[in-house]
């Protein structure tokens, strides 16, 4: 009975060391910034991943209730987005191609996930597939936020005097991405505004 319980208490701490990690990793994207806003507009100190991700989680969640989605997967998969960037660091389409990022996030995200239980593990990796194909209601919700998010940056940067030749690429980019209605409404309101 003595061994069962040191086994199990051995178990519980490596699993506590794991999660400790994880969250470590994830932490770790609050310093990596996102680099369209440097490239592009030069910022010298810009948004984290971290930011990013927060502010799409608030969009996220007010619009999911708001229509009647599936909230808490929706922000699991916002979460999850760029979790991997955490390690990789964050590229712009001119840095990596569409596929080149894709495999490393890929591979990133499956070592991260690795500091899991292994429940989590397929829970996560499952809504991380999901979001990377962009085949369900819930993705292509995500994927459109991700964008507005960036426009909504966007106009915050207009504010601090940037270049608006420079934003309009961010805002064209937008602009081609959402189709959700309400997600359409917001982004024109936002685009409406922008020059005033």
């Amino acid at each position: 009975m003595v061994e069962l319980e040191k086994l199990i208490n051995h178990t519980i701490e490596n699993i506590t060391i794991l999660i400790l990690d994880f969250l470590y990793i994830a932490a770790n994207l609050k310093t990596v910034p996102r680099q369209g806003w440097i490239d592009k507009l030069s910022i010298k100190y810009p948004e984290s991943v971290a930011d990013h991700t927060y502010s799409m989680a608030i969009i996220g969640m007010v619009l999911s209730d708001s229509q009647k989605h599936n909230t808490e997967k929706i922000l699991k998969m916002i979460l999850l987005h760029d979790l991997a960037e955490s390690v990789t660091g964050d590229f712009t389409p001119e840095q990596k191609s569409k596929q080149e990022k894709k495999l490393l996030e890929d591979k990133t995200i499956k070592n991260i996930l690795t500091h899991l239980p292994e429940n989590l593990q397929k829970q996560y990796l499952r809504l991380w597939n999901d979001y990377q194909t962009n085949d369900s209601d819930e993705a292509k919700f995500v994927h459109q936020i991700d964008k507005l998010e960036m426009a909504i940056q966007a106009k915050i940067y207009s504010k601090q005097k940037n270049s608006v030749k420079n934003l309009l690429s961010f805002f064209d980019s937008a602009k081609k991405e959402i189709s959700d209605p309400n997600l359409l409404k917001l982004f024109e309101q936002l685009y409406d505004k922008y020059d005033k």
